[in-house]
């Protein structure tokens, strides 16, 4: 912004007036490469020093900055002592050297030993070194120092690439689409995005000119993929070489208009330029009934990607060790509205879990015990400065209901995603009904003994659905582990265990029209590893479930999810939120036997005491053989009732498979590098070691 307005200051008055309400000038001309290359350097803030390869040795000499690379544009090498400046700053004018000390030197009886130190590596002669300038050595000490800091900038930049995937290229080569962002209500923009289609015009950056200075253009929406674009010039038709995938929602993306009201300049590629002679008139005829964003769009993105909850808010979230009780944590870092939440009695800050702020895992303060919740009790006595209760209006809401009347009650039977294992929708029971709609859910005939893996379920939830539910969506059920009445009949199970299935009128019918479409694109969280999003697809759509398939990855690894989880986004999300997303597995990484042929494996049939069963890191209960076998060891305030086990408790893992962070310091550019061993490695290790 600052370049163009220099290059409106620049421009004389009779020009500027020139310009039309497009914000162009009449005519290429008066902005060509040649108007504004007489433009003092001084007044652009694009135009750097050229850089020269790091490679090439920085040497100081008491107090002296030498270096010993050819000369590049805008700058020059001493032919005497090999110093490197600015060539405006060198003597003559064919400016081969730096000083008269070096120009006399050349030709006198020193020459070829001069030279001779120059190409070991050593400084210039003493002589030399006197007769400097000091003007040239404070330019070439500037120069140094910015060397060295692009150096720095180049070496924090390599750590974690802004955006390691290219989505764009992903899309068109697979010829697939992107979830709209109208879809996800819990995004930005998702409640603002509008009549954003393709055809919209919007005025871009234009990356096809040889100026110096910033410069727009109009660009058409070819194709939407959440909040990115693919994007074509104005005067290009049907011309798809300058073609360019674009996100929406950056700061240089405006609606038509804008560089009039502005100032800046619009500017026409420089591979149409004279295409037209009358470029006023053709944009005119091009945008007369076209759409383009609304004036406040800039605004509503800036707003929307404000968050309520900060850092050092004290919330209850689900302990991830034990599914069947809350904890204390505070909030450590919010990335797009997603919370880095560590436990309160965590010493390093290293035991902490991910979530959404929309997310039915966390709460307000006293949740819990208002509701009769299992909650651990935290054995610190003392807030921490800073340390505030999150309010409780921050929290997503859930819907009245009246447990007066028909309700559920202990014992009920009905159908439940497995939060073990979201890829199964399991038979499961009513443990316990709490206050306020919420029940505390068992997966039968794999619940731990002390019931530490019941999972909080609020009866309007679209997690939980009646008998029957799979049967009549052609959904796999997964049966009672150790059941042997194989195919699973609810009638008879029902009958066998003298229970009665949950009414159906007691469930969530309601199916919102949520817009998602079987193959779309979208950006999805592994809740095996809650701190990742991965490139992900929607592979079935039962009413307002959705089956999630992470790209390269085989189907056993898919999560089943309601079409409002807050753990979906759109295309493009992590980019506009500066979160790190992670791309397709490659067939290689994938945790397939060498003498398979390379083809997606279908998803594993339920064979009994064979099954496997993938633990949610985020979620995962401690081992069994790692604790005491009492329960929660006065610990807790309220203990689970006692109830007859169905069938063989599900053993535990051996090991606590949660990735402990060796920092608690965690920042953008390393919320992905706490282990070692790559999101690959990780998976196929986790798979491997929960195979019961």
């Amino acid at each position: 912004m600052e370049d163009t307005r220099d290059l409106a200051e620049r421009t004389p008055r009779s020009e500027r007036k020139r310009r039309d309400s497009f914000g162009m000038f009449d005519g290429y001309d008066s902005c060509s490469e040649e108007s504004t290359s007489s433009s003092s350097s001084e007044d652009s803030e694009d135009e750097v020093v050229p850089s020269i390869p790091a490679s090439l040795p920085i040497i100081k000499n008491n107090g002296q900055v030498y270096t010993y690379p050819d000369g590049k544009a805008g700058m020059a090498t001493c032919e005497m002592c090999g110093m490197v400046g600015v060539r405006d700053a060198f003597y003559s004018k064919t400016k081969r050297f730096c000083s008269v000390s070096c120009s006399r030197s050349y030709s006198s009886n020193s020459k070829k030993a001069s030279i001779l130190a120059r190409l070991q590596g050593k400084p210039p002669t003493k002589k030399a070194k006197v007769l400097q300038k000091q003007p040239l050595m404070a330019k070439l000490a500037a120069y140094a120092q910015y060397q060295a800091s692009q150096q720095n900038q180049a070496k924090s930049k390599a750590v974690v690439p802004a955006e390691s995937f290219d989505w764009g290229r992903y899309i068109c080569s697979n010829n697939t689409v992107g979830a709209p962002v109208s879809c996800f209500k819990h995004a930005p923009m998702g409640l603002c995005w509008g009549d954003i289609e393709e055809g919209v015009r919007i005025e871009v950056l234009n990356s096809d000119t040889n100026l110096s200075t910033k410069v727009y253009w109009i660009a058409e929406i070819i194709k939407l993929a959440g909040f990115k674009a693919l994007l074509r010039y104005e005067g290009f038709d049907n011309d798809t070489s300058k073609d360019f995938w674009c996100n929406l929602c950056i700061p240089e993306v405006h609606p038509v208009g804008w560089c009039a009201s502005s100032g800046k300049p619009l500017v026409p590629p420089k591979s149409i330029q004279h295409k037209y002679s009358n470029w006023k008139a053709f944009l005119v005829k091009r945008l007369t009934g076209a759409k383009t964003l609304p004036p406040d769009f800039n605004v509503k993105v800036h707003e929307n990607m404000q968050f309520p909850f900060k850092k050092l808010m004290r919330v209850e979230v689900v302990d991830k060790n034990y599914l069947c009780r809350t904890r204390v944590a505070l909030v450590e870092q919010v990335i797009g509205g997603r919370l880095r939440l560590v436990y309160e009695e965590s010493q390093d800050g290293s035991d902490d879990f991910w979530c959404h702020m929309f997310s039915p895992l966390i709460h307000n303060i006293g949740w819990s015990r208002s509701i009769g919740h299992r909650f651990k009790r935290s054995d610190i006595t003392k807030k921490m400065e800073g340390q505030v209760d999150a309010p409780a209006q921050l929290f997503q809401k859930v819907k009245d209901v009246d447990q007066t009347g028909d309700w559920f009650r202990d014992g009920m039977k009905l159908e439940a995603i497995d939060p073990l294992n979201l890829s199964a929708i399991c038979v499961a029971t009513v443990r316990k009904v709490l206050a306020d709609g919420y029940l505390m859910i068992g997966i039968d005939g794999s619940e731990a003994v002390d019931g530490s893996d019941w999972f909080c379920y609020h009866g309007t939830s679209p997690s939980i659905f009646p008998v029957g539910f799979c049967e009549i969506n052609n959904i796999e059920l997964t049966p009672p582990r150790g059941y042997t009445k194989l195919p699973f009949k609810w009638f008879d199970y029902l009958r066998e265990t003298g229970s009665i299935a949950a009414p159906v009128k007691l469930f969530n019918k309601e199916v919102p029209n949520h817009g998602f479409r079987q193959g779309m694109k979208l950006e999805a969280v592994d809740l095996m590893e809650p701190r990742l999003v991965c490139v992900a697809t929607v592979t079935r759509i039962v009413h307002r479930l959705l089956r999630i398939h992470f790209d390269g990855w085989e189907d056993e690894y898919d999560q089943w999810v309601d079409c409002e989880s807050p753990d979906l986004y759109p295309v493009g999300w992590c980019q506009l939120t500066g979160y790190q997303l992670q791309p397709p597995a490659s067939q290689s990484n994938r945790d397939t036997p060498q003498s398979v042929p390379k083809q997606k494996k279908k998803a594993q049939q339920y064979k009994g005491q064979k099954k496997k069963r993938k633990i949610p890191v985020g979620r995962r209960p401690f081992s069994q053989a790692g604790r005491r076998r009492s329960s929660f060891s006065g610990d807790e305030e309220q203990s689970p009732p006692p109830y007859p086990a169905q069938g063989p408790a599900r053993p535990r893992p051996r090991t606590h498979l949660h990735q402990t962070h060796k920092s608690g310091n965690v920042t953008l550019k390393d919320q992905n590098q706490h282990c070692t061993e790559p999101p690959e490695a990780r998976r196929r290790r986790f798979h491997q070691e929960t195979v019961l």
